[in-house]
């Protein structure tokens, strides 16, 4: 019976027969070229195309024959759309674009995208940054939460969608710089790679409690 492939970024869908692939657009932030170049393929292999919650686009209809050759001519990295690692940072627009946005977020988002995107945890990892409190990019139903505000940032910690929610909960407030948030974000990272349990970051901080998980992160309560 035919699986998910893994190191080819390939979902096996209902048939049973095809693949979905989603090349990696790092916060949904992409250029026409690239998009030309998505349209090509897909009409090359006849793929039907969907923008997905993670702001990427699936290419569905891949032929599990055909998979070299349509990443070959998207030359495109996969997103990280399986396996146990760190899925996706959704980034709103922020300051660059929306009048709403207090902080950066793309910025701050992007930087994230740069060290994190596919790097193998002990389970799956979504991360969400968003410049106001609006929270566009869903900050508080992501393992790691960043969001933007009058007085700094904002990190929540341990949220999840799926089918037990979980709305993340502060771990720390009012971080000045994005390079004080990057600092944040590693050592939570860290701590939840060294753990030996295996479920997502909620779960460790349901077992030990938020009290107890930020005197590991960061040495100290608030």
């Amino acid at each position: 019976m035919k699986k998910d492939i893994l190191q080819k970024g390939a979902i096996l869908q209902r048939d049973r027969e095809t693949y979905a692939i989603a090349p990696h657009i790092p916060g949904g932030f992409t250029d026409t070229a690239t998009l030309r170049k998505i349209c090509d393929v897909a009409d090359k292999y006849g793929l039907t195309l969907k923008i997905t919650s993670a702001q990427r686009i699936a290419m569905f209809g891949v032929k599990e024959e055909e998979l070299d050759a349509v990443w070959t001519d998207l030359a495109e990295e996969p997103g990280a759309a399986i396996g146990l690692c760190v899925r996706s940072i959704r980034i709103c627009p922020g300051t660059q674009q929306c009048k709403r946005a207090v902080l950066d977020s793309a910025s701050l988002g992007l930087k994230l995208d740069k060290i994190y995107h596919a790097m193998e945890l002990p389970n799956k990892m979504k991360m969400g940054v968003s410049g106001c409190l609006l929270a566009c990019a869903e900050s508080g139903v992501k393992d790691i939460g960043i969001v933007g505000h009058n007085k700094g940032w904002r990190v929540l910690v341990g949220g999840n969608a799926g089918p037990r929610p979980r709305l993340g909960e502060m771990l720390v407030d009012n971080i000045q710089t994005e390079e004080e948030v990057l600092e944040v974000v590693a050592k939570v990272v860290e701590v939840y790679k060294n753990d030996p349990q295996q479920g997502r970051l909620g779960r460790l901080i349901e077992e030990i409690g938020i009290e107890a998980f930020r005197v590991r992160v960061l040495g100290t309560q608030q």
